[in-house]
């Protein structure tokens, strides 16, 4: 089995926070493969399904960020799964917004989800897909901004991310790391994907015409971020 980890925290008012990504790249790839709801499982939401006739896990830690690895541990040691088998897919600061980034192994980077899991498995050895949330702004402090809400411009460039955030798992899944890191890591890449969906949202509007024509949640605790 491969197992996909998706971070965020827990309860309603967190959901469509920039923190959030990781959670919402599973919803749409539950979606994509047809699973409908999950189970309670290893101190998350988790989901099966198969890929090709391959056994794949879908998980959200429900322990908040900085636990995260309380429910991928249990996880990774039920299934015996190898660490070059899990996928992790989180927020990244340090990327600029919409951009996605897979990387076969190395440090947390700042990521308190991936730092915690680093320390429960003992290893850095696992891949993960970052996705640019942006940086916050020179007021704004970086944890109340992880967990504030995007935009209605943001939110249209997030949404494209966490498609192509899709695309490289299922990619990663059926192909490998060397693949997706080639295919999804570059910079044309991504202005080809959104050219693309321009391009799609130029000819729903040709249809339309006929032939003629951010909230901030509440300072959280040491374990929501």
């Amino acid at each position: 089995m491969k197992l996909v980890i998706g971070l965020g925290n827990p309860e309603r008012r967190y959901f469509d926070t920039r923190h959030n990504v990781g959670f919402a790249v599973i919803e749409k790839l539950a979606a994509r493969l047809g699973i409908s709801r999950g189970k309670s499982r290893f101190k998350g939401e988790f989901y099966e399904a198969f890929v090709d006739g391959a056994a794949i896990g879908l998980l959200c830690p429900l322990t908040y960020m900085n636990l995260s690895g309380q429910a991928v541990k249990p996880a990774v040691d039920f299934f015996r799964i190898p660490l070059d088998q899990i996928l992790v897919v989180c927020d990244d600061l340090n990327l600029d917004l919409g951009r996605i980034r897979i990387r076969a192994r190395g440090s947390a980077g700042g990521q308190k989800g991936i730092e915690n899991i680093i320390q429960l498995l003992g290893s850095d050895e696992f891949p993960r897909l970052r996705i640019g949330i942006g940086k916050p702004p020179s007021h704004m402090d970086a944890r109340d901004f992880v967990l504030s809400k995007f935009s209605k411009t943001e939110a249209s460039e997030i949404s494209i991310a966490l498609e192509r955030a899709c695309d490289a798992i299922l990619c990663w899944l059926s192909q490998g790391i060397v693949s997706a890191m080639n295919r999804f890591n570059s910079v044309e890449a991504e202005k080809n994907t959104k050219k693309q969906d321009d391009n799609q949202k130029s000819k729903r509007l040709d249809c339309r015409d006929g032939p003629q024509g951010s909230d901030i949640d509440a300072k959280p605790s040491i374990d929501e971020v």
